[in-house]
């Protein structure tokens, strides 16, 4: 155990992991959820300024929502770009979704990922087209139920058949029909 102490604390590699100073070095420093969270809504261009700065935004490209009572507050208004459109080859820093460190989210991000909707796609058939024929499909499967409701539609089956079931309806009439369906066990009839 001491031979392995002693490759480890000489060893360049593993000694901030060892050493107390690793604790504070390790830890990463970040910010806290209310730093994230928008500003009050620019009113003055100063203000403007220093929003557009806090978002990595030029004053110019820095544009608000209106201050409906949303509370997207100072937030930028990003166009609409979804993940299919953004360019796969591009080194991004989380290819995963396609996005750098430090750029701001769009506040439909969650809805415009690229394995969601894709607000940028060009369909091959229109909207309309689309939801007509979804009609048009549906609405033939539910004519053919309403149509061929009043017709029965069942398997045709025979009541089940129990060995010598001939014997006791000669024998014992309704009593011994019950008993032979519900209740047979093989033993002659009393």
């Amino acid at each position: 155990m001491a031979t392995f102490r002693s490759v480890l604390h000489a060893s360049k590699v593993f000694r901030p992991c060892i050493t107390n100073r690793s604790i504070k070095t390790s830890a990463v420093v970040s910010n806290w959820n209310k730093d994230w969270k928008p500003g009050p809504y620019p009113m003055t261009p100063e203000e403007r300024a220093n929003a557009a700065k806090r978002y990595g935004l030029r004053v110019e490209d820095y544009d608000v929502y209106a201050d409906d009572g949303t509370g997207y507050g100072d937030y930028p208004k990003l166009p609409h770009v979804s993940g299919d459109v953004r360019d796969p080859n591009e080194d991004w820093d989380i290819p995963e979704i396609k996005r750098n460190y430090g750029e701001p989210l769009h506040v439909d991000h969650d809805m415009i990922g690229e394995d969601r909707y894709n607000i940028n796609a060009n369909p091959r058939l229109s909207y309309r087209t689309m939801f007509l024929s979804t009609g048009a499909f549906l609405g033939t499967i539910l004519a053919i139920y309403i149509l061929t409701e009043p017709y029965p539609h069942f398997l045709p089956v025979m009541p089940k058949q129990h060995p010598f079931n001939n014997l006791y309806l000669e024998n014992g009439g309704e009593a011994a029909q019950e008993k032979a369906v519900q209740h047979y066990t093989f033993e002659p009839a009393d």
